[in-house]
């Protein structure tokens, strides 16, 4: 249960709220006022747009070009030094470092489909030329097969695929030269991470492969989580279409039955740590975070991107699942009496309350229910952290709904709120996101900004940073907050045409990945949706007043702020 009733009320917005009112012409309530929080949110003018779209703009640069003038090329930047930094040679088990830096120019590699969606042509064709010359994957490292698919052969498969449409609609993108070799790049990285796929006897792939060797000879530790060994198909998959090679996304699709296989009989949710070889279940919490976000969201967007029913039948059962055994507070997100309804985490086998935080990697998930049509339920998955995040300034990596404060207490530059925020403005315009945006991008400057680019926050209670700018930052972080105000973007014009990877690269919905190039006969029909017992995913539709007002209802809103005692709102 919540334990939100031990905060008090905060009167000073009680205050506002009755103080504020306005007679405003109201369409769809004539005869009442807007109340302050409708008056607050509910327009944002077009010169603000504007400003917030320069701001966007001028910090992605700031961002890129540091990491090229002080780190290129190695992985990442070190802000608060002007440095750049690489694997930690020193310390192999230093898997935070190692499991993300391979010594393959990785900020680069991870933000090329941004330097297309901002417009700038000319760079993006630099940067192509720069990772060809330079990027190299024959290396003695140990990488994480999971952040090596998602950062890099996404991002390679990202910007050959901008390079090969014939509209070019971010501009001249493809330099005169190309000959495919991002693909190329992408196809060897893949092949060096088949080992992992290759030695196990689950289907499950190990967590880590050496670029040159294999498999580590070294390493014991064969734990791994359905996020890591299960949000592979989408890269994986566009690289077999690509090639006309099933290989790559048969492993992966291997390695999703293979979990789905073992989730838990009662209750038919998985874990957050499984064993590779063994397939035995280490970790028994189940929730919408770390360890798990990721598998969700992969096949759903598998199912966009191929078509194939079956990803989005396990997407389905696994959706109707966490709404059953996870989802707690009021039944209906906009009506009723009761609790904000949140995600938590769980027993895999019992669906018991197993713990009282929830991580900001679940803030993403309200991207995955609009895709999926369940736009309330978004709308509130939404809300708490974006209050959450005004209460700190940034978002605490786990946050505890029980003692209403953070648990751990860093913040590294995190996209997943800035994604959900993008996301739910795409599906209501509502004006309310904007501000959103506005308070999240304002708080990145005040509080992350270093000399030569943006820190991660060690401490949210005393804003104290880390020398640390991970490559997500450019490749979803500031994208995400860009394409959030460039409404004329291509991108959000044709936003049924792309599906963002969980590292927010960007790959077109195309008929021709919807087929399977290596298979010569006609293959058999997929079976339909109904065979499932489920039907077609449909898009709750949005309601106009959310548009213009406030897509949580004023009291709602007032009610998480008052639990978080949030002055003002």
């Amino acid at each position: 249960m919540f334990y939100f009733w031990s905060i008090s009320f905060s009167i000073s917005i009680l205050a506002q709220l009755s103080l504020a009112l306005k007679t405003s012409f109201n369409i769809f309530r004539p005869n009442q006022p807007l109340d302050f929080l409708e008056s607050k949110y509910g327009s944002f003018s077009e010169e603000l747009r504007i400003k917030m779209l320069d701001q966007a703009r001028e910090m992605f640069y700031f961002g890129y070009d540091n990491y090229m003038k002080h780190a290129f090329p190695k992985d990442e930047l070190n802000p608060i030094l002007c440095t750049g930094r690489g694997p930690d040679y020193e310390n192999p088990s230093n898997i935070n470092i190692n499991d993300i830096l391979g010594d393959y120019c990785l900020t680069l590699v991870d933000t090329l489909d941004t330097l297309a969606i901002v417009g700038n042509a000319t760079e993006f064709q630099r940067a192509v030329s720069l990772v060809v010359e330079t990027v190299d994957f024959d290396k003695d490292n140990v990488v994480q097969v999971f952040e090596a698919n998602i950062r890099i052969i996404g991002a390679l498969l990202s910007a050959h695929l901008l390079i090969e449409d014939e509209e070019q609609p971010f501009g001249d993108v493809r330099p005169s030269w190309y000959e495919g070799q991002l693909l190329q790049l992408a196809h060897d990285l893949a092949v060096r991470l088949l080992p992992a796929f290759e030695d196990t006897p689950t289907g499950i792939p190990q967590p880590r492969v050496n670029l040159r060797h294999g498999i580590p000879k070294n390493i014991s530790n064969t734990e791994t989580c359905p996020a890591g060994a299960g949000s592979l198909l989408l890269e994986m998959g566009l690289l077999s279409r690509l090639l006309g090679d099933p290989v790559y996304e048969g492993y992966a699709r291997t390695a999703i039955r293979a979990l789905w296989k073992v989730r838990a009989k009662s209750t038919g949710l998985l874990g957050n740590v499984i064993d590779a070889m063994s397939g035995e279940w280490i970790g028994n919490l189940s929730g919408l975070g770390a360890g798990l976000d990721s598998f969700y969201e992969y096949l759903l967007k598998s199912y966009i991107m191929f078509g194939e029913t079956e990803d989005y039948a396990m997407f389905h059962e696994a959706y109707q699942n966490i709404k059953q055994h996870l989802r707690r507070g009021r039944s209906q997100c906009n009506n009723g009496e009761g609790d904000h309804p949140l995600f938590v985490n769980v027993d895999m086998n019992t669906g018991a309350v197993l713990s009282t935080w929830i991580d900001s990697l679940q803030a993403a998930f309200a991207g995955i229910q609009v895709l999926d049509g369940d736009i309330e339920e978004a709308i509130c998955s939404h809300a708490l952290y974006y209050l959450i995040w005004k209460r700190h300034g940034v978002l605490p990596e786990r946050w505890n709904w029980k003692s209403l404060a953070a648990d751990v207490k860093f913040y590294p530059l995190r996209p997943e709120l800035i994604e959900s925020t993008y996301i739910l403005y795409q599906a209501t315009k509502s004006p309310f996101y904007l501000h959103v945006g506005r308070d999240i991008l304002e708080s990145l400057n005040h509080f992350t900004r270093t000399e030569c680019g943006y820190a991660t926050v060690h401490n949210v209670f005393d804003m104290s940073l880390e020398d640390r700018m991970e490559s997500f930052f450019l490749s979803e972080t500031a994208k995400y907050l860009y394409l959030l105000f460039d409404v004329d973007n291509h991108v959000n014009k044709n936003f049924d045409k792309f599906v963002f990877s969980t590292e927010g690269h960007i790959f077109p919905v195309n008929a021709a990945f919807r087929s399977k190039p290596w298979v010569k006969e006609p293959s058999p029909p997929l079976k339909p949706l109904s065979y499932y017992n489920i039907s077609e995913p449909v898009c709750n539709s949005v309601d106009q007043e959310k548009k213009y007002f406030l897509p949580l209802k004023s009291k709602y809103l007032l009610q998480i702020g008052k639990i978080l005692s949030i002055e003002g709102m």
